[in-house]
């Protein structure tokens, strides 16, 4: 049962991986934006959060930095505003934005489970936007070659083939007090710094491990997402009529741990998997209720549908399931001291076991949160974070449990640090972002390097190092992906 648990990274993803919303971001700066003047929703973490170029409405949380593409901008920050002859030759019709991309990256240990190539990709982003008295649209879609991965089919749920269509949505400012968005949307919610427990929108782990932008680690929902203002509350209900789930390590990308089998999964030995994907039948609802107290943001959230990863087993086929899952949890988050913190919580009611017992299913579990993050000198931030993840009928599973058979620890605690530096007049920024669980001895290292040459080029560096004294723990599983890459980006 300890491995059920460790699947919910990769194969399982990585749910415990915090938010990744400007809310701290995923991997990119921490503190949270203002919260927009006709909103009293509560700000994001760094990282994954406001005010960004994604276009996201005032009432919407954005997205962490890099998690919406860059904009170009017409004035070049060490000089005067450029010719518009200039302006012209870096405009698309139809207004059209977006960006091209090269990024290529290796894995720096030899192993016989993965490519030693862990991206090689081109990718062009192009997104067009068009706005009414009320209503908007927006359709982002990205173009990809992919030489690594070698699976040109195009599969939009799984994010394979030549294109992923990230956007394609209606806004619609239906009252003053009311707003209705449909269609395919990136969603996210909560406090959490890379590590998620109310944000139970889809994740693509398998972006995050191998080195793309931070933007990817948050996949699209098929979603309808109604919003509703008043001066006591905010109200966010999102239906999503098919379930998402998280674009996961399944060994086809990334090798990872198979706790069914005990062995490894790998491009050659892809986790089997029974998938969920009857539309209306098999469908997901996620709300928040929002305010603010003086200078606090509070917020509860729901949750009604299925394990993001298949943390289950269908004994008789030996296939990975989607158990059905609820979660209710809150969160507040404001200034303490001279930084900003958070505190978020969550229960997790594992449907198809709620008594614990069975083994092949996961157990209930509570999960907490507390983080802080400040200005530690000039351009300097730091943040750190510590979680829990709990097994909350751990002693009816042990006693029903087979012996000998894996179980998941009794409580999980994971640490994380994030750095920040800005250098060269802001142009270069430096990161580095560690979870580490003292516990289970393990951790995952993601230091980048990303500098702006000008405002249309943008050159990054990075690793994504995994560490652990066992290959059946959460990060320890992933040692052999650890990997290094390199990209060059232009936007327009």
């Amino acid at each position: 049962m300890k491995k059920l648990v460790l699947v919910s990274v990769f194969c399982l993803p990585f749910y415990s991986l915090g938010a990744l919303a400007e809310e701290p971001p995923l991997p990119a700066g921490l503190g949270g934006p203002p919260i927009a003047q006709n909103s009293i929703e509560p700000a994001l973490p760094a990282g994954l959060g406001p005010a960004h170029p994604s276009g996201l409405s005032a009432d919407e949380p954005s997205l962490p930095a890099g998690l919406a593409g860059t904009a170009s901008t017409e004035r070049n920050e060490d000089g005067p505003f450029l010719e518009e002859k200039d302006i012209t030759a870096h405009v698309l019709p139809y207004g059209l934005t977006g960006f091209i991309e090269g990024r290529a990256g290796v894995r720096i240990h030899d192993q016989d489970f993965e490519k030693r190539a862990s991206i090689g990709e081109a990718r062009l982003q192009l997104q067009y936007e068009k706005f009414w008295e009320k209503v908007s649209v927006r359709v982002t879609s990205d173009f990809i070659a992919d030489p690594v991965a070698d699976r040109w089919a195009v599969d939009l749920d799984e994010g394979d083939g030549w294109i992923d269509l990230r956007e394609a949505f209606v806004s619609w400012r239906a009252t003053d007090f009311m707003d209705f968005k449909g269609g395919r949307q990136v969603l996210t919610w909560g406090t959490g710094d890379l590590v998620f427990l109310n944000d139970l929108f889809p994740k693509d782990f398998d972006s995050f491990f191998i080195g793309r932008d931070e933007e990817y680690l948050k996949a699209p929902s098929d979603a309808l997402k109604t919003s509703f203002f008043s001066d006591f509350a905010n109200l966010d209900v999102v239906y999503m009529p098919n379930f998402d789930a998280d674009r996961y390590a399944d060994g086809a990308r990334v090798s990872t741990y198979d706790p069914f089998s005990g062995g490894q999964t790998s491009r050659v030995n892809v986790l089997r998997v029974n998938p969920r994907g009857r539309w209306f039948a098999e469908d997901e609802w996620a709300v928040r209720a929002y305010r603010n107290f003086g200078t606090y943001e509070t917020a509860l959230y729901g949750y009604d549908g299925y394990w993001k990863n298949p943390q289950g087993l269908d004994t008789a086929h030996i296939r990975a399931t989607f158990p059905r899952l609820s979660v209710y949890g809150a969160s507040v988050r404001g200034p303490v001291y001279r930084g900003i913190g958070n505190i978020e919580a969550a229960y997790y009611d594992s449907r198809d076991d709620r008594a614990g017992t069975d083994p092949v299913l996961p157990n209930d579990q509570f999960r907490f949160l507390a983080g802080y993050e400040q200005e530690i000198m000039t351009e300097l931030t730091g943040g750190l974070q510590y979680s829990l993840e709990r097994t909350l009928d751990f002693d009816d599973l042990k006693k029903n449990a087979p012996a000998g058979s894996p179980l998941p620890e009794h409580n999980r605690h994971v640490v994380t640090l994030r750095l920040t530096k800005l250098m060269m007049n802001q142009d270069l920024t430096l990161s580095l972002f560690n979870f580490w669980s003292p516990n289970e001895s393990d951790g995952y290292v993601r230091p980048k390097a990303n500098y702006k040459i000008n405002d249309q080029w943008t050159a990054e560096a990075g690793a994504n190092v995994f560490y652990g004294e066992s290959r059946d723990t959460f990060f320890g599983q992933l040692e052999d992906n650890t990997n290094v890459y390199v990209s060059l980006r232009y936007s327009f």
